[in-house]
C-alpha cells in the first residue's frame, strides 16, 4: 500500500496492475462494525435508523429516507409505491443495469424503453416525449456515471402529463443539477450501496420519497408489510393488509453506510481530481471522446469515466499487456431475452454501443495512476 500525497486514501499497490473498481472502506468501520457485534440489534435496529436519518439531511431534505438491502429493493419499493399495475406503463432508460428494470417484469408492467443521448449516455428527453401514452404512469431515469440527466426537461414532460419521476441515482451520489441535489427533486430517488459505489453497506441502497406521508408505508412493505413500531409496542393486532417483502438493511450494514457518510465529500473531492486529470489528459486526443465532461450546469459524482473510442477491443487488449483493466460495466438492456430482445430503433445506442469504453476511477488509485493509463493510451492503439 502506497502513500497518497494529494489525499488520506491509502493507495492500492499497482506494481501487478491497475483495477477497474475498488471498493472504498472507511477507516473507522471495523471499530463501528465490532461494536454493532456487541449489541442486541444486529438486524434492522437504531443503527438504521440513525443512517437514514443522516442521509436525508445530507441529501433528501424535505423528503424521508427508507434504508433497504439494495438498490435494486429501493427501486422495487418505488415502483410499489407509484402503484404501478399488470398493464401500466413506464419509460425507462435502454441503456443501465439491468436491476433498473428488471423489478418491472416482477409487477407485469410494460417497459417502454427510450433512447440515449449520444453525448452522455443518459436519457433522451425528446425520446421520453415520444413513448408518452394514456398507460405511462412513471419515468425513470438513470444518471449515468455520475451525471445528471436533463432534469427539466424530463420534469415538464411528467408535469404535463401528471406522472411521477423515479431516479435511479446508483452512481450519482453527491451529484447537483442546477444548484439542487441529487435526492431534492423528484418523486422517488434511489441510491444503492453496493461493494464498489461511492459508499459500501457491503450491499444495500436507500430511497428518498418527496412525499413523507409515504415514509410509514415503505417501512412496513420492506418489513413483510408489519407495522414494526405497532408490534415493538406491544399493541399489534397481527393482521397484514398488504404484501410486503424482505427488504429491511441491518445495522451491521447501517454502521458501515455511517462511516461512509462520514467520508463521503472526501470521496467526492478525490474522485473528482482523478475525473479532471482525465479530462486534462485526453481533451486534446482526436482518436478519444470524453463522456458528460463539458457540461457547467451540473456536477458529477465522477462513479465512472467513459471514453468512446474506435477499435474499443484493440485499446481493451492494449491497456490489458499494460496490466490496466477496463470494460463496459453496463450495456443496452434489449439485448437480454428477459426483455424481448434487440430492437432496431435506438440509433443513438446503435452509433455507441462497440465504442464505449470505461477506465478505472476509485479511492484506490491516485493521479500517477491516471497518467499511466492517459500515457499507454496516447501511444496509440
Amino acid at each position: 500500500m502506497k502513500n497518497n500525497p494529494m489525499n488520506e486514501f491509502p493507495l492500492m499497490d499497482t506494481d501487478e496492475g491497475i483495477v477497474l473498481f475498488h471498493p472504498h472502506i472507511p477507516k473507522n468501520v471495523k471499530q463501528h462494525v465490532s461494536e454493532v457485534l456487541s449489541t442486541r440489534w444486529l438486524g434492522q435496529g437504531p443503527k438504521v435508523l440513525e443512517f437514514e436519518k443522516q442521509f436525508t439531511q445530507k441529501y433528501g431534505k424535505n423528503g424521508a429516507s427508507v434504508a433497504v438491502g439494495s438498490g435494486t429493493d429501493a427501486l422495487h419499493l418505488a415502483y410499489i409505491l407509484c402503484d404501478l399495475k399488470p398493464g401500466d406503463e413506464v419509460i425507462v432508460p435502454l441503456f443501465t443495469c439491468t436491476a433498473t428494470n428488471i423489478p418491472l417484469l416482477y409487477m407485469g408492467v410494460t417497459i417502454r424503453f427510450a433512447d440515449v443521448q449520444s453525448n452522455t449516455f443518459n436519457i433522451d428527453p425528446k425520446a421520453v416525449e415520444l413513448l408518452i401514452t394514456s398507460k405511462t404512469k412513471a419515468i425513470v431515469c438513470v444518471h449515468y456515471g455520475g451525471l445528471p440527466c436533463d432534469m427539466d426537461e424530463l420534469q415538464a414532460i411528467a408535469s404535463k402529463h401528471n406522472i411521477p419521476i423515479i431516479e435511479d441515482a446508483a452512481h450519482a451520489l453527491g451529484a447537483t443539477y442546477k444548484g439542487k441535489i441529487v435526492g431534492e427533486m423528484s418523486d422517488f430517488t434511489m441510491f444503492s450501496f453496493q461493494a464498489i459505489k461511492h459508499i459500501t453497506t457491503g450491499d444495500g441502497g436507500m430511497l428518498i420519497v418527496k412525499n413523507q406521508q409515504l415514509k410509514e408505508k415503505a417501512d412496513r412493505i420492506r418489513w413483510f408489510g408489519i407495522d414494526r413500531s405497532s408490534k415493538q409496542k406491544g399493541i399489534w393486532e397481527n393482521d397484514i393488509t398488504e404484501i410486503g417483502y424482505k427488504y429491511q438493511m441491518t445495522d451491521i450494514a447501517a454502521a458501515m453506510g455511517l462511516e461512509g457518510l462520514a467520508e463521503i465529500d472526501e470521496v467526492l473531492v478525490h474522485r473528482r481530481r482523478l475525473f479532471a486529470k482525465y479530462c486534462e489528459l485526453l481533451k486534446s486526443n482526436p482518436d478519444v471522446s470524453i463522456i458528460g465532461n463539458e457540461y457547467t450546469d451540473r456536477e458529477h459524482a465522477a462513479w465512472l469515466f467513459t471514453v468512446l473510442v474506435d477499435k474499443r477491443a484493440d485499446l481493451m487488449k492494449k491497456l490489458r499487456e499494460n496490466g490496466i483493466e477496463s470494460g463496459q460495466v453496463h450495456y443496452r438492456n434489449d439485448r437480454y431475452s428477459i426483455f424481448g430482445g434487440r430492437k432496431d430503433c435506438y440509433p443513438n445506442m446503435d452509433a455507441l454501443e462497440n465504442r464505449y469504453l470505461v477506465l478505472p476511477l476509485h479511492t484506490r488509485i491516485g493521479i500517477e495512476q491516471v497518467e499511466t493509463i492517459c500515457n499507454v493510451i496516447k501511444t496509440g492503439w
